[in-house]
């Protein structure tokens, strides 16, 4: 056999590893950078649905009128109400597509800033593998 033939099958062998090995390592940090995404999604969702609550909280004490936070799981918004006003919305499908879910379709708060009602509300976003949960206390205190 001749010896420029030898190594230019040795060649090819040794792309096809390299370029195999390449492949699996794209297919690890591919995988790896989308949970990384899922999570931020996740992170700022929560962190922006926990800004509405305390936006509720304050305009409540603020105007001493009762103001609730509305949760629309089937649609995946959250719109603020103060009196008859919409003071501010939140779509969660232009956010990264998180996914809502909440143990109550609301939450209230009354003119002096506390909470309205009678039970703990919880909210859990998802996306992915990643999730985070929002506990708010009958006080209307949010807890992340």
């Amino acid at each position: 056999m001749h010896p420029l033939r030898h190594r230019s099958g040795s060649t090819l062998i040794e792309q096809v590893t390299v370029l195999t090995v390449l492949a699996l390592l794209a297919t690890i940090a591919i995988r790896g950078i989308a949970r990384l995404l899922d999570a931020t999604w996740v992170h700022v969702a929560t962190r922006d649905i926990s800004d509405l609550l305390a936006l509720a909280r304050e305009q409540a004490s603020a105007t001493g009128t009762r103001t609730a936070v509305r949760f629309d799981v089937a649609g995946s918004r959250i719109v603020v109400h103060s009196g008859s006003d919409t003071i501010a919305r939140y779509d969660l499908a232009q956010h990264g597509a998180v996914a809502l879910e909440a143990s109550r379709d609301s939450m209230a708060y009354s003119p002096s800033g506390l909470g309205y009602g009678a039970a703990n509300l919880r909210v859990v976003l998802r996306k992915g593998a990643s999730a985070e949960t929002l506990t708010v206390s009958r006080l209307g205190r949010v807890r992340e």
